[in-house]
């Protein structure tokens, strides 16, 4: 922790002008940006008593090691530049903004006098009819102006109701017919409820009664040459049918249902359901538990139903259930359904059809929550530092470790050995800094050998960066204008690799993998940088020199960040692995053959099995290969034969293919991670 006195201007030093600054660790590092209308008061304000500074500012403050700025002509310069340097050095204490929102339903207050339709967020109040939820409220609003003119129920608030009531005149509403307007007397209490009972109805699926009467009163009014009041029929009709439209159609016959689908991984589940009403997608809601217990799919899906059902009566609880996994006292469940509703439910996993692909559609829905919970629970401060204090607390660190690494490795039978290295910062990741190493030593399945060449490159290269720092602060010194390139950084400007060490090295694996990686460390020299390994079967943390691991609970925010960052390492290592064989796999003599695409080159291996066995093969042989001609038989006949005879078959590669330097790659990855369970 840095003594804020020790990088304080001098007075005088600060220009009294508009301007950014920066302050940055003691490894040259950007870790907070900001602007201000005039520097100096700005800055002084940093360097006052540390007990008057809110606890983020004075954690940045202790973190940083100097402070620099630059002064720019207007606020509005200041403001683009704070803006470009945030986007380029992307700084740890600097405000994240991620996207937070409850989803609304369409609600009817069947527990007023009048009843009202509105848009309602939140818990659930007795006595109110729900519909939903919605993706957007929008959406909501355009379905309620289309039933009105069907349903003229009220939708205006108390204070308008009374309003109206008073003053003896209705809402515009009112007037244009999109309210029966008891607040003025039009309709009774009685026959105002009926008409939200009939809103309700719709709402649930029963809509071909409506549709159908409706088409009746259509048809006689134009018998009796009522037409003003048959094309207002008729536009009442489209008026529904464009709501209906609203609701994607998932099934063709008017199943009622809904659909329960479950994502989990060790500490956590996702519940995703779908409301299925006259075959059509009406709702659908969600939430995250915390898996304080042992329990199993089975287990999640009785809660589940519990938690859906608790405080539903009647046609609120479906005619059928469909769920991922039976209760393991499935027709205990199914008999309490039936009670709830008044008469029998069906509780069954969808085998085939329609039901199991709309399954699937709720699975994914369920993964993306779980994706979306663990986003938002990475970015709330408070829960980050929580997690922090807790990993420092069980390893016995001195402060928490705001930077780590974690290491993982990856081969498929001993072939093609990679190691990744992810970042995470105050417990969320650094993507800019991810790293890959091909094993270059040996191959084989060695997992502990690897961590340790892994570690000691990684670890040789921060103490070259060390050293080239140090000499350059000796020969330039430190100001507010560096006048030499800084050594932390590259010509194009971005942070030199290898440039900052962790405070903790997390690594994929147990007592073995951790007894290496603190030999690496011990053998170039470093004592200040903490080791653990996160094992896979109990999620035990292991620690240097321990015969027990370190078992933190399962509900415990430290152990849910040692996942996640060595699930990241799991995952990027998995990618880098497929590239190099899909890479080692179009390295084969084919990829030379002229006119030869990727689809017939791997029919060939296919239909062969090896490089080997198609340069033994005739003419003939090779055209029975599908889309392979004679002439394209002969050209690769031909080729073949020309080539070495000793080139390395396209799946069985003996030695390394691909030269380049994985140390240097810098790679962020671009897509979304492979599913959890994935293993190579």
């Amino acid at each position: 922790m840095a003594d804020p006195s020790s990088y304080r201007p001098k007075p005088g030093q600060i220009p009294d002008s508009p301007g950014v600054y920066k302050f940055r660790d003691e490894h040259r590092r950007v870790i907070y940006v900001g602007k201000a209308k005039s520097l100096r008061p700005r800055l002084s304000s940093y360097f006052q008593d540390l007990a008057n500074l809110h606890p983020r500012t004075r954690t940045m403050v202790t973190t940083a090691a100097s402070v620099e700025w630059t002064v720019v002509s207007t606020e509005v310069e200041a403001l683009q530049l704070e803006y470009s340097w945030i986007k380029e050095f992307d700084p740890r204490f600097n405000v994240k903004y991620r996207d937070d929102k409850s989803y609304p339903s369409l609600a009817v207050t069947l527990n007023e006098e009048f009843p009202r339709v509105q848009v309602m967020r939140g818990p659930k109040k007795k006595g109110v009819r729900y519909f939903g939820p919605y993706g957007h409220a929008w959406a909501i609003r355009e379905t309620v102006d289309l039933m009105l003119r069907v349903f003229p129920v009220r939708t205006c608030s108390a204070g308008v109701f009374k309003n109206a009531a008073r003053t003896g005149r209705p809402c515009l509403l009112g007037y244009i017919g999109k309210c029966s307007a008891p607040c003025v007397g039009r309709v009774t209490p009685d026959e105002h409820r009926e008409l939200a009972e009939q809103f309700c109805d719709f709402m649930a699926g029963r809509t071909g009664q409506y549709l159908k009467r409706i088409e009746r009163e259509m048809h006689e009014a134009a018998e009796d040459m009522e037409y003003e009041k048959a094309a207002r029929l008729r536009d009442d009709i489209g008026a529904l049918r464009r709501a209906l439209e609203k609701n994607a159609v998932v099934f063709n016959d008017a199943t009622d249902a809904d659909l329960i689908a479950l994502a989990e991984d060790e500490l956590e589940a996702a519940v995703q359901i779908f409301h299925v009403r006259g075959g059509r997608v009406r709702g659908q809601r969600g939430w995250v538990t915390d898996k304080v217990e042992a329990v199993d799919t089975a287990g999640l899906v009785e809660h589940a139903l519990q938690q859906l059902y608790g405080e539903e009566q009647g046609d609120a609880v479906p005619k059928e259930v469909l769920v991922p996994a039976m209760p393991e006292d499935a027709p205990a469940v199914s008999q309490w359904l039936a009670a709830r509703r008044g008469s029998n439910v069906s509780l069954r996993i969808p085998q085939r059809g329609d039901k199991k692909d709309l399954m699937a559609t709720v699975q994914r829905n369920a993964q993306q929550a779980l994706v979306l919970h663990k986003t938002k629970r990475a970015s709330d401060l408070t829960t980050r530092s929580r997690a922090l204090e807790e990993i420092a607390e069980a390893l016995g660190l001195d402060s928490a470790p705001l930077r780590i690494e974690c290491f993982d490795i990856s081969h498929l039978q001993g072939d093609d050995v990679v190691a990744s290295m992810v970042v995470f910062e105050d417990g969320l990741p650094r993507k800019s800094e991810y790293r890959r190493f091909q094993i270059k030593t040996f191959e084989g399945q060695d997992d502990v050998r690897s961590m340790h060449e892994v570690l000691t490159r990684r670890f040789r290269r921060y103490l070259q960066e060390k050293e080239k720092t140090g000499e350059w602060i000796q020969e330039n010194g430190a100001g507010e204008v560096p006048a030499e390139p800084d050594p932390a950084m590259e010509d194009d400007g971005r942070p030199k690799r290898f440039a900052y060490p962790p405070q903790l090295v997390v690594v994929d694996g147990g007592q073995p993998q951790v007894a290496a990686a603190q030999r690496a460390l011990d053998e170039l020299g470093i004592d200040d940088v903490a080791v653990c390994g996160l094992a896979k079967r109990l999620e035990e943390v292991w620690v240097p020199g321990e015969d027990d691991p370190v078992v933190l609970p399962r509900s415990s925010e430290g152990l849910y960040l040692l996942q996640r960052v060595r699930d990241t390492a799991h995952d990027f290592a998995i990618r880098y692995q497929r590239t190099k064989r899909a890479k080692r796999f179009r390295a084969g003599p084919l990829d030379d053959v002229p006119g030869l695409g990727e689809t017939r080159k791997l029919a060939l291996i296919k239909h062969f099995g090896s490089v080997k066995k198609l340069r033994s093969a005739t003419i003939d042989q090779i055209c029975e290969v599908p889309g392979i001609g004679r002439k394209t038989a002969e050209t690769v006949a031909a080729f073949l034969a020309q080539a070495a005879p000793a080139a390395p078959a396209v799946n069985t590669a003996t030695g390394e293919i691909i030269e380049d330097d994985e140390d240097t790659a810098a790679v962020a990855p671009a897509v979304s991670p492979p599913e959890r369970g994935q293993q190579v």
